[in-house]
């Protein structure tokens, strides 16, 4: 589970490994629904997820995007994995994820929000990370005293 900016998050690879262990590689498929929709900034588009031949769920997938065509190819993958893990949330995968009890008390057992600063802008942030685990790259935690602009 990753965590910066206070919500929980389970990598997509997560979905499909918890997927294939339940019913298989081949088991399961996302299947698209509708064309893509692009806007300026946004592609959507409708999947359905069927395991062992059954239709399980149905849901949008989005993602933002920005360069223009070029990256329309990438905003598609990250369109279809947004699609999946809405999917899966009518399996009750991850669905901890959407409960704030669980939130709130996840964070409080293994998470400290920290003051970082990114390291190309300088800019000030406070950030969550999971107790013993370094920051991730752009972001270092501040100095101990140093001001806060958050």
């Amino acid at each position: 589970m990753k965590i910066t900016d206070g919500l929980l998050y389970l990598p997509e690879i997560k979905y499909r490994r918890i997927l294939n262990r339940s019913f298989g590689p081949g088991g399961w498929a996302l299947v698209p629904r509708s064309p893509h929709t692009v806007n300026a900034k946004n592609i959507s588009r409708e999947y359905a997820l069927f395991c062992l031949g059954r239709f399980v769920s149905q849901a949008r997938g989005e993602q933002d995007y920005f360069g223009g065509e070029d990256a329309l190819a990438t905003a598609a993958e990250g369109c279809k994995s947004n699609a999946l893990m809405r999917c899966c949330k009518d399996l009750g995968i991850a669905s901890e994820l959407w409960d704030p009890v669980f939130i709130r008390d996840f964070k409080k057992e293994n998470c400290v929000a920290i003051s970082a600063v990114h390291v190309t802008t300088n800019s000030k942030k406070m950030i969550w990370k999971k107790k013993g685990r370094d920051l991730e790259y752009p972001y270092k935690e501040a100095p101990a005293g140093s001001s806060s602009s958050y």
